[in-house]
């Protein structure tokens, strides 16, 4: 294409700008006498303060080749690349990982770290991890321990199991397993349990990573005993149940109980797992919610090794949990891959506090969050609605409108995908603000306010949001409406 001479000039103006505006950058060591100066980069390590200012020159050079329209002179000046620096500072030594405030109505949010953490587990916590531990020393004898001994008669005590294990999560302790019981053996299990969960993790493929061999029986929807019993052969190693943790095949169905497995298993000396996912130590249907297998129940089945998380119904720290018959939890232990499995100790002070506390089932409902979440009365949830609606409705600014909405919320975490949860939440609409710029704006606060878009509104569900965080909420949108 050929250039008239109005472009031509034209370009040239423009190049003659952008040379002008580079030769006006800086370079480091200019702003770096003038950070020298300014209190502010007082207490900021030298390496983040020079990296700060190159990412700072970097990224006017750039927009000033791409012809951004908001880098002049004035922006170029002196003061205001130190302002950059000092922004470009404070987000360098701002940690990563932050606290949130999850106002989306889902209890086990997986993307905003699972299960909160019980008062007094973090209590614990902070002692053990500021002071040594007798984590691998039996104080008994003055000798090297065991780190599961913290534990293990715990949740032996709470499960009514033989023997127990816990390694880093729930995936480790099903790889763990069946490396164990079943490489280079067929494993058994129903099509209709083979599972995947977040983060792309399926059963085939961690059956395949640990050396077993996937056999499949039944179909989709309906699987029967004898189909286990036909799959049964000289080489087959293990009857595997894998609980559907995270969805449900309704209508014309047929399972395989745990109890019929293991009576098949005992009939062919042959072990039998059950996987069950999230896992519970409480009957959720005492409380008038659905009815969840808990891992009692499975321990009483018979099952030779159970395994489930520690972190989502549980309400503990990120672990897998394995009970089971000792001599099977036994040779488990002796696995090498158990080592590159284990936990720390932090995790082990957290998850014995949690699993002390479910000593005294009621009050574990009352204090880990995670169960006080999900069982709290609708009309506590209402309460809280109704406040926070109350506080942001203070708000002069004739643009926002407030109101309340029954929603559901979610258990989450792959856990009771059938159970609703009712709730009243409280929907937002800003005039001239839509609601994914309102989402992003709450998503950009300090702290993060993480909430829903529905029906054009932006939601929050109280039933996820902590007491003391509703003042944060409300001074938010304040802060909003005022710069709005």
């Amino acid at each position: 294409m050929v250039k008239t001479k109005s472009q031509k000039k034209k370009l040239v103006e423009i190049n003659s700008n952008q040379q002008a505006l580079l030769r006006k950058l800086p370079g480091v060591d200019h702003l770096l006498e003038l950070t020298a100066e300014d209190v502010f980069f007082k207490d900021i390590p030298p390496a983040v303060v020079v990296n700060s200012i190159r990412n700072v020159i970097d990224n006017k050079r750039q927009g000033i080749l791409n012809d951004d329209p908001s880098i002049d002179n004035d922006s170029l000046a002196d003061p205001h690349l130190i302002d950059a620096v000092k922004h470009a500072a404070k987000n360098a030594m701002t940690p990563n990982l932050k606290n949130t405030i999850n106002a989306t109505g889902v209890v086990v949010h997986t993307n905003l770290g699972r299960s909160l953490l019980a008062t007094e587990v973090v209590e614990n916590l902070i002692t053990i991890a500021s002071r040594y531990s007798n984590l691998e020393y039996d104080l008994s004898i003055g000798n090297r321990g065991s780190r599961y001994s913290s534990v293990e008669d715990l949740i032996c005590e709470i499960s009514g199991a033989e023997a127990a294990m816990v390694v880093n999560n729930n995936a480790g302790a099903v790889l763990l397993c069946l490396e164990t019981l079943a490489r280079d053996k067929e494993v058994v299990v129903s099509r209709g349990e083979l599972v995947e969960i977040g983060g792309s993790f399926r059963v085939p493929d961690v059956m395949a990573k640990s050396g077993g061999i996937l056999r499949e029986v039944g179909t989709t929807n309906r699987t029967h005993l004898r189909d286990y019993e036909n799959a049964i052969a000289p080489n087959t190693g293990l009857l595997l149940k894998v609980h559907t943790s995270n969805y449900s095949v309704v209508g014309f169905t047929a399972e395989v109980s745990l109890p019929e497995l293991v009576d098949l298993g005992a009939a062919h000396q042959l072990p039998v797992m059950e996987d069950l996912g999230s896992g519970t130590f409480i009957d959720f249907s005492k409380y008038g919610l659905l009815k969840e297998p808990t891992v009692q129940e499975s321990v009483t089945a018979g099952a030779d090794v159970i395994t489930f998380s520690g972190d989502k119904l549980l309400g503990g720290p990120q672990s897998g949990i394995i009970v089971g018959k000792k001599e099977v939890i036994d040779r488990i232990k002796k696995n090498p891959i158990t080592r590159a499995l284990r936990i720390d100790k932090l995790t082990l002070a957290a998850l014995e506090s949690t699993l002390r506390l479910y000593r005294d089932v009621d009050k574990a409902a009352r204090i880990i969050p995670t169960l006080r979440m999900i069982l709290l009365p609708l009309d506590e949830i209402q309460k809280r609605a109704q406040q926070l609606a109350d506080a942001l409705k203070k708000s002069s600014d004739a643009r926002l409108h407030i109101q309340l909405i029954e929603r559901s919320s979610k258990t989450g975490g792959g856990a009771l995908p059938l159970m609703e949860l009712p709730s009243l939440c409280v929907g937002i609409q800003i005039e001239g603000i839509s609601p994914n710029a309102l989402e992003k704006t709450m998503r950009s606060n300090d702290p993060p306010i993480i909430g829903r878009i529905e029906d054009d509104l932006f939601v929050m569900d109280p039933r996820t949001i902590q007491k003391d965080e509703l003042s944060i909420i409300e001074t938010a949108f304040e802060n909003l409406t005022q710069k709005a």
